[in-house]
């Protein structure tokens, strides 16, 4: 079982930054990727970044050169840097991790940025 805490969502203007934060515990070891998915409103949810337990990245398009994916392994966190954020950004965010063939969840934080 691992368990997953986010952090870090909030309002924020066209062209600003914030931060999310994703603490991970329980069967940490047997993590094989973390990473960020979100979810707009009438939309599917979709793959924002992802951090792979060797270290290679992953990005979606919309995203490359804006947004980068983190870890600081003694905290057991991930973290996304969410530059030059743009309305089309808006949406709940989700921490994942997949491990033992399971896909964790964490609980959601939204994530709004106003024109």
């Amino acid at each position: 079982q691992v368990h997953l805490v986010e952090s870090g969502g909030g309002l924020v203007q066209a062209g600003g930054f914030l931060r999310l934060s994703c603490a991970a515990s329980g069967s940490i070891f047997s993590i094989n990727y973390m990473g960020w998915y979100r979810q707009a409103p009438g939309k599917q949810r979709e793959l924002v970044a992802r951090i792979h337990s060797g270290g290679s990245l992953d990005y979606a398009d919309s995203v490359k050169g804006r947004f980068i994916i983190s870890r600081d392994n003694a905290k057991n966190t991930v973290y996304l840097h969410a530059n030059s954020l743009k309305p089309e950004d808006t949406a709940v965010y989700y921490c994942n991790a997949f491990a033992g063939y399971i896909d964790y969840w964490g609980q959601g934080t939204q994530v709004t940025v106003s024109s």
